[in-house]
Formats: C-alpha cells, sequence, structure tokens
C-alpha cells in the first residue's frame, strides 16, 4: 500500500508557492503602474508609421523627473483644452522651450535649421493648418509636439505648445503586438 499524503502534501506546497509568486507578480505589476510607467493603447492614426491604432506601449513616468523631454521623445500628455479632444493623446517632442518653430515649404525647422525627420509618415508633407500661424517660439515649461502622420495629426500647429506638466510619461517601448516589440527612443 502506497503512502498519498506526502504526494498530496507536496502538491499543496507546489500550489501554495505558485500562488505566491502570482501574487507577488501582482503586486510588482501594480506599483510599476503606480509609480514607475503604464501602458497605454494607441487608437490614433496621428503616429503612423511609427505607431499604428491596436498597438500598445509602455509610457515611462519616472525618468522624465530627472531626465527632460527631448527632440523626438515620444509622449502621452493630457490635451489643452483648446484642443477638443477628451483623452490622453500621443506625440513627438518638436520643440523644447526657447526654441523657434518655423514651418516652410512643408519641412520643419527649428531656430532657423532644417530638422531630419525620418519618422514622418511617407509622403506628409508638414504645413500649418488652412489660416493658421507657420512660427512659434515656445516658452520656459512648455513643448512643442507634432504626430508623426502630419496631415491626420491634431497637434501643436493647431492648439499651440503643451505645458511639460501636462505630460504623463515618455512612451519607451512598443510591446504588442509581440511581432513587433520595439524600443521608441534614439530618433
Amino acid at each position: 500500500m502506497t503512502d498519498s499524503h506526502p504526494r498530496a502534501r507536496q502538491a499543496l506546497r507546489t500550489l501554495l508557492t505558485l500562488g505566491e509568486t502570482l501574487l507577488a507578480t501582482l503586486v510588482v505589476f501594480l506599483l510599476l503602474q503606480a509609480f514607475v510607467g503604464r501602458t497605454y493603447a494607441i487608437d490614433q492614426t496621428s503616429m503612423e508609421s511609427t505607431l499604428e491604432p491596436g498597438q500598445r506601449v509602455i509610457v515611462d513616468e519616472l525618468t522624465p523627473r530627472f531626465d527632460p523631454y527631448k527632440y523626438g521623445d515620444i509622449i502621452v500628455f493630457q490635451p489643452p483644452a483648446a484642443s477638443d479632444l477628451d483623452e490622453a493623446v500621443i506625440k513627438r517632442v518638436i520643440g523644447v522651450a526657447g526654441d523657434v518653430i518655423e514651418l516652410r515649404n512643408g519641412s520643419v525647422y527649428r531656430n532657423g535649421t532644417l530638422v531630419d525627420e525620418p519618422y514622418v509618415y511617407p509622403g506628409d508633407p508638414t504645413y500649418p493648418p488652412p489660416g493658421g500661424i507657420a512660427r512659434w517660439v515656445v516658452p520656459a515649461g512648455d513643448l512643442f509636439v507634432m504626430g508623426d502622420h502630419r496631415s491626420v495629426s491634431l497637434d501643436s500647429r493647431s492648439f499651440g505648445p503643451i505645458p511639460v506638466s501636462s505630460v504623463v510619461g515618455r512612451a519607451w517601448l512598443r510591446f504588442y503586438p509581440l511581432d513587433e516589440l520595439r524600443l521608441l527612443t534614439g530618433f
């Protein structure tokens, strides 16, 4: 006759260990979400082809506290009241405090120098909105942002520079779908 109690105790220990691991994982995930970063679902076409609707990114909320936003950063921010948008949006940083941003002949100039923008949607020139202005000076504490798919993007060309205080964080990793995993830094 075999003793089934040791096997039952081993199964119980395995289940308890698995439960503890799952609980610890959940706690770490919730802490990361609360204090470090969060996920963001892309539902806009304004960042095509860099980010497509249905993709998901991780937004870093921690490092921007000691590493200021830079040209090319992709950020998530609360939209200004003048935008008529009601939920967080994602755009690319084109200008920082003190910069002069100008739109000329379908291109972007920062402080008089043509900006190299390999990420812009192919064949999509950058124009001001109809009747809009084509030159901005970015105030202290603000950022000038634009989508990569310029012809469908509602961005700083329409509502002006945004306050840094409205920024949720920096998108740094596209993680879904898994076959399109990619770092979003270094532009």
